[in-house]
């Protein structure tokens, strides 16, 4: 769904909520940017931003035009941006496929400006008890986190705000990552026979993923 759409109303998704606050005309950087379907979503809901993006499988599919990429291993190498660049930094579902995270806290926590914001989002801990979808529907929508053999291990809210403190950033807000619409018509779908969009809602109407916000303190 083009997030447009959600400009009057972004409290509607969790991650669009996040988007929705950064400064106009800011920097948005996009650690671990896939395909990039995500940023594109982002540059549909603010059009105003400067977007960044990075990610170790070279530049993705799609970004938005004028989108900076840089090609980096987020568990050991420093990004080419000088300290305090970012007004808001994204980093969704990598830091389950990663080994140590250690890098990615010290990168974001260099590169938000005092007082911006970051939000990261990871599988729930419950996600490794969810049922998979059936059949072929296993392979295009990850219910279980192990439904993703890249995932290496579930990192937990508690050890997000653990880490975020660890390199001085003040977790603002934490929780479960949902779009309300999507959460709302999974009733209805629940009762169709299988099809991806109908796990996708009740992805969003479990809750299954989990974000932490995290704020660089002003100096």
């Amino acid at each position: 769904m083009n997030w447009s759409l959600w400009r009057s109303i972004p409290w509607i998704d969790t991650r669009a909520a996040f988007v929705a606050g950064t400064p106009a005309n800011g920097a948005l950087l996009d650690l671990g940017s896939s395909d990039g379907g995500t940023l594109c979503h982002m540059a549909e809901l603010r059009p105003d931003l400067d977007f960044f993006s990075v990610d170790i499988a070279g530049r993705p599919a799609r970004t938005p035009r004028g989108t900076t990429f840089v090609k980096a291993d987020l568990e050991k190498d420093r990004l080419p941006w000088p300290d305090g660049s970012f007004d808001a930094i994204t980093c969704m579902h990598v830091i389950e496929h990663l080994r140590t995270a250690t890098n990615l806290w010290a990168e974001i926590a260099r590169l938000l400006k005092p007082s911006a914001r970051a939000y990261i989002e990871t599988p729930g801990e419950d996600s490794v008890n969810t049922a998979s979808a059936p059949g072929l529907l296993r392979n295009r929508v990850t219910m279980n986190f192990f439904d993703d053999p890249t995932h290496i291990h579930p990192v937990s809210v508690g050890n997000m705000r653990i880490a975020a403190a660890a390199n001085g950033l003040t977790v603002l807000q934490s929780g479960k990552s949902r779009n309300v619409l999507f959460a709302a018509v999974y009733p209805l779908f629940a009762l169709l026979p299988p099809f991806r969009q109908k796990y996708v809602a009740k992805l969003h109407w479990l809750g299954w993923s989990a974000y932490v916000i995290a704020q660089r303190p002003v100096a």
